[in-house]
């Protein structure tokens, strides 16, 4: 929020801004800059370049009063003002100003003379600086000029010169002095909703530095005419709509609002528009409360010349709307709408439709204060991207309390500063007001969980000075929250926070711990899990971290036949519906990304999904871990072959990586066989991996079908998906460490016919079986099919490794061990021996 501070001023006296923004900062309403108007940089504050804009120079950037204007000789667009600027001669400048004509006299204008500095659009539509030289403009010498809002850098509006109200300063007064602003740019979060608001935050100086705001009751003065009889209102439900009023004012004459007013909008990220609207604008600054006006002569003509019902409800299906913006809606039953009996008229807290805005024309408007359920308003507009200052405020919840008075202050201003007369009485529909909620604030509370006591005087300062209303008790105070405090949910806790919050969180004392540290004890789940980040890590794979939303229909492209899913019930859009229950997708949305800009990904995600149990409230959270990879197997060099696709990852390249964690985490027992039915991996290359004989997890190639729905193409993308408990279950807590040898290690080959379908990894083990102590490695090199072997069979080729720890193994030891192999493999799988040689 923009918080023009001499505005704030209004209501509280301030500190310097540097003390203020640090004091605002550390509690809770952190600045996220000071954009600087007409003025000097505060002291104390680094303001960045963008925000410093001009300083308007005392003696050359001053209020002057037009004493005539008239025609230029030469040009029909351009006028000849004669001005009194404080100086004992006039001035005449020519200027092009629409808002200006000849035959004017009176108004008051800022003068920039010879030597100042102002903004100017080039033509490439750039905001540059320049300074003011004399030029003839069609003949005539001119030095000065009438300055706009765009030329001193109050806002980007090109339409006209200022023209001041009839009451501001004398000719020669430096602009600076009446125009000159400091804004705070403040991040409200959302806990801290009702400082979207001036009178919020002044609450919270008045809090901060002990001086008490000045915030008046709002007041109007009403005709003797009442609204009885002149307009009705019907909730029609309270918990969508807690509270309505209506207020009508007449004889309304539309036109600029006040130069003040405007001022302040701009300053405050609001474009000034006419004094109906800016009014509405200005109070829902001021109070937080968003208010709407309508064409009340629209609404009885709606109503057949009868009294307009105003009726708050849910829109009917298929419902149509023109809204402001032009756009015709429409409209769902998850939509609230203010309707009138011929249909729809606004969107609840979100905007008003265009047949009954105010217009040029408009004599009568109503006036709606009101409040509404911030789930409805904020599914609203997010349905129609329709976000507005009114949908934030409303969307973070806005007290029912807070619509009377803003309703009688934008009265009074339309009252003020449109000519309009205020009907007797209000229209206030408020079904079920809450009571008023009431805390128990005990002494020893307060010790217990800051650590300290604050003193009585203080307490009952900072609660009063935060609108709350104090009783002392025996037991320390009963304290009345205002309705304005959405936040206070937990009682005495809420409460304190807000002592420690005003009285500073640096401020705090220090002491030490009265109790020993407790001794640090491990979290092997924890550890375990940053150990296998790390191992995918040290294997060159990046990690990915997504959503833990989706959607049921991005889960559906992987063809698992998962049909149920733990939904949201406010999702934030369609696309972040549910609670996933797989990685797969976010890793593969995140491979496609990349792919777009590489040839090649390697990554990984781990992360929990979320399984519905049946029967159960919560469901399952396991943690998977997801890996994927796709694209040339190196980088690029500078001795690729040319016109030669590079090697690309394959089926292998994955079991690498899933092996390297196996062995790395010591799991006991793995063990690879083919997969079973998976629907998302290739049905010829995929595989299943067993600790102990139990799955911990499946990979393999993405089956074609589900590449194409992620946008992958024709790409041979591996994946792996695996179970990060059983994974952790099954890695020992210790494992035990061998010696290496210093002997010499012997090396021998063994090519083994086997039936096609006999596993590689059934073969390894009966050669370990056979090899015995002796035998210290084994890998399987070459695989085989073809000419020279029987039809439906391979060969298999093993390179075995043999090496004693206490001597050097002979040669006829040697080839014992190996005749071992070789018996074990004949006998009990019935293999046939190939040639072998020594390496």
């Amino acid at each position: 929020m923009l918080v023009p501070l001499s505005w704030l001023r209004e209501y509280v006296a301030i500190p310097d801004a540097a003390h203020l923004v640090e004091r605002l900062t550390i509690a809770g309403l952190e600045s996220s800059g000071v954009k600087v108007f007409g003025v000097g940089s505060p002291a104390g504050i680094r303001v960045k370049p963008e925000d410093a804009g001009l300083v308007w120079e005392r003696d050359k950037v001053m209020v002057a009063k037009v004493l005539e204007i008239t025609k230029h000789p030469e040009a029909d667009k351009l006028k000849l003002v004669k001005l009194e600027y404080g100086a004992s001669e006039s001035k005449t400048v020519v200027t092009g100003a629409p808002n200006i004509a000849p035959g004017q006299s009176g108004m008051k204008v800022i003068l920039g003379l010879r030597g100042c500095r102002y903004y100017l659009c080039d033509k490439d539509g750039k905001k540059t600086t320049v300074t003011l030289e004399p030029k003839a403009l069609r003949g005539i010498m001119n030095d000065a000029m009438c300055m706009s809002n765009y030329e001193l850098g109050i806002s980007d509006e090109h339409e006209g010169i200022i023209i001041l109200d009839d009451a501001d300063p004398a000719p020669g007064t430096p602009a600076a002095d009446m125009l000159g602003e400091v804004v705070v740019e403040l991040d409200i979060l959302p806990n801290m909703a009702r400082c979207l608001s001036m009178v919020g935050i002044a609450r919270e100086v008045a809090a901060l530095t002990g001086v008490p705001a000045n915030i008046p009751e709002p007041k109007v003065v009403t005709v003797a005419e009442s609204i009885e009889s002149k307009a009705a209102v019907v909730i029609a439900d309270p918990k969508l709509c807690p509270r309505y009023t209506a207020t009508i004012i007449r004889n309304v004459k539309v036109g600029p609002a006040p130069r003040w007013m405007q001022s302040r909008l701009q300053y405050a990220g609001m474009r000034p528009i006419n004094n109906i609207v800016d009014v509405t604008n200005y109070v829902m600054l001021e109070y937080g409360q968003p208010l709407h006006a309508f064409d009340y002569d629209v609404l009885v003509k709606r109503a057949a010349g009868k009294v307009p019902t105003i009726t708050i409800r849910s829109a009917k299906p298929g419902e149509k709307l023109k809204t402001l913006d032009g756009q015709e809606r429409t409209l769902s039953p998850e939509n609230l709408v203010i309707a009138d009996a011929a249909g729809a008229i606004a969107l609840a807290g979100v905007m008003g439709g265009a047949e009954t805005e105010v217009t040029a024309d408009t004599k009568t408007i109503l006036l709606e204060s009101a409040a509404f359920d911030f789930v409805s308003v904020r599914k609203t507009a997010r349905q129609f991207n329709l976000f507005s200052e009114a949908s934030t405020r409303f969307s973070r919840g806005v007290h029912s309390d807070l619509v009377l008075p803003a309703a009688v202050r934008a009265a009074d201003l339309f009252r003020q500063h449109a000519s309009g007369e205020v009907l007797s009485g209000i229209i206030d529909d408020y079904p079920a007001p809450p009571p008023p909620q009431v805390v128990e604030l005990h002494r020893s509370e307060i010790a217990r969980l800051l650590g300290f006591d604050v003193p009585a005087a203080e307490v009952e300062r900072v609660l009063s000075a935060l609108h709350f209303t104090v009783k002392p008790e025996r037991f320390g105070w009963a304290v009345t929250v205002p309705r304005t405090r959405l936040d206070i949910q937990a009682g005495a806790a809420d409460l304190i926070e807000e002592l420690a919050r005003v009285f500073g969180y640096d401020k705090l004392p220090e002491r030490l711990l009265p109790l020993e540290l407790p001794e640090p004890k491990g979290n092997r789940s924890l550890e375990l899990e940053d150990k296998v980040r790390d191992l995918l890590a040290d294997q060159g794979l990046q990690e990915a971290i997504t959503y833990s939303l989706s959607s049921a229909e991005t889960e559906a492209k992987l063809n698992n036949g998962a049909t149920t899913h733990v939904a949201l019930l406010n999702p934030l859009s369609p696309e972040r519906s549910v609670m996933r229950r797989t990685l797969l997708p976010g890793v593969l949305a995140v491979a496609q990304k990349n792919l777009e800009a590489t040839d090649s990904v390697s990554m990984y995600e781990l992360g929990f999904v979320y399984v519905p149990k049946a029967g159960e409230r919560l469901p399952d959270e396991p943690r998977q871990v997801v890996i994927v990879l796709c694209g040339r197997r190196t980088a690029t060099a500078w001795d690729d072959t040319q016109g030669v696709r590079p090697a690309q990852y394959d089926f292998f390249d994955l079991k690498g990586v899933v092996e390297s964690l196996a062995t790395d985490l010591h799991l006991p027992g793995v063990t690879y066989s083919p997969a079973k039915t998976t629907p998302w991996l290739h049905p010829m290359r995929a595989a299943e991996v067993s600790a102990n004989g139990k799955s911990v997890g499946v990979f393999g190639e993405l089956h074609p079908k589900v590449a194409a729905n992620f946008g992958l193409g024709e790409r041979a993308v591996q994946v792996a998906e695996l179970d990060l408990e059983a994974i952790l279950a099954a890695a020992p807590d210790r494992f035990p460490y061998k010696p290496f040898s210093t002997f010499p290690p012997a090396k021998r080959d063994v090519a083994v016919v086997v039936p096609a379908e006999t596993p590689a990894e059934k073969v390894m083990a009966e050669i370990r079986a056979g090899g015995g102590e002796l035998l210290t490695a084994a890998e399987l090199f070459d695989v085989y099919t073809g000419p020279g072997i029987p039809a439906g069979t391979k060969s298999l080729a093993f390179a075995l490794t043999y090496q004693s720890l206490n001597r050097t193994l002979g040669e006829k030891e040697i080839g014992d061990a190996h005749k071992k192999v070789e018996g074990r493999l004949r006998h009990v799988l019935k293999a046939q021996i190939r040639d072998g040689k020594e390496v």
